[in-house]
């Protein structure tokens, strides 16, 4: 089943929070999963085991080095990726 999830990461007690937000993005997408970068939140496409894998992974990460809140909405009813022709 194809999912979409709203992300949103934020980094606690740091200054710079821009490079740690970076990782967590680039580290999604080098699992091969869609994802469309925003201002506040970006949308992960994808899959369900591998949307929800991919965040496991990304998200351990950015943890196991620093405090950080990662808010997740997720939806089967979005619409799916644009598809490539």
């Amino acid at each position: 089943m194809m999912i979409q999830a709203e992300v949103s990461l934020y980094p606690l007690k740091e200054l710079d929070i821009a490079t740690d937000i970076n990782d967590f993005l680039n580290q999604l997408k080098s699992t091969g999963l869609d994802v469309e970068f925003g201002r506040m939140s970006s949308i992960v496409s994808g899959e369900l085991p591998q949307v929800f894998d991919g965040l496991k992974e990304a998200f351990q990460k950015i943890a196991d080095k620093k405090q950080s809140v990662l808010i997740i909405k997720v939806s089967n009813a979005c619409p799916l990726p644009k598809q490539k022709r």
